[in-house]
């Protein structure tokens, strides 16, 4: 005997039912993302919550039931998880278009005291701007460039090969390489 369902699953629309079963069905989809489909797609064809659980591949039918009175409120975008746990981000989408930015400028050797970005310079030159980011960390610079489709060999400027600018008592020397040309090779 089953118990009484406190918020049983609404009617899926054509469309709604089309899109649980694709998701149901891909190879291609997260895991995640096909259980809650195929449990969604059980309990609408008349299935309890434990036989929707097993047929999803779980064990419990009160994370099926938790389930559907998401997907009642939200629709499809139940079937796609949450944030699971842990602090929440720190930085929005304004953060994170400021540090792409930053680090599409070309750096003045003057005031950035670089010629090339990398990641600490990149946090010096965040942190000490007047609408820049306090406290970022060199980490999550890295994730947001490489969430931007950034790879630093790519990305990077560098000096010519072989020929460098330092810093020296006297002031700027550009210094050779003489091995420069084998090295390439």
């Amino acid at each position: 005997m089953t118990r009484h369902k406190v918020d049983p699953l609404r009617a899926l629309t054509g469309e709604e039912r089309e899109v649980l079963t694709q998701i149901s069905r891909a190879t291609s989809e997260p895991a995640s993302h096909v259980a809650r489909a195929r449990a969604l797609l059980a309990v609408a064809d008349g299935q309890n919550y434990t036989e929707a659980a097993q047929a999803a591949g779980r064990r419990a039918g009160d994370a099926v039931a938790q389930l559907v009175s998401r997907f009642n409120r939200e629709g499809l975008a139940a079937v796609a998880p949450r944030h699971g746990g842990g602090s929440a981000p720190r930085y929005g989408a304004s953060e994170r278009d400021r540090i792409l930015k930053e680090a599409r400028r070309s750096p003045e050797r003057e005031r950035d005291g670089t010629a090339t970005w990398s990641l600490t310079t990149l946090q010096r030159a965040l942190r000490q701007a007047p609408d820049g980011l306090p406290q970022v960390s060199t980490y999550t610079i890295f994730m947001v460039l490489h969430e931007a489709g950034f790879t630093w060999q790519a990305s990077r400027t560098w000096c010519e090969t072989g020929k460098v600018k330092r810093k020296r008592k006297s002031g700027v020397v550009e210094v050779t390489d003489p091995d420069a040309e084998p090295k390439k090779s």
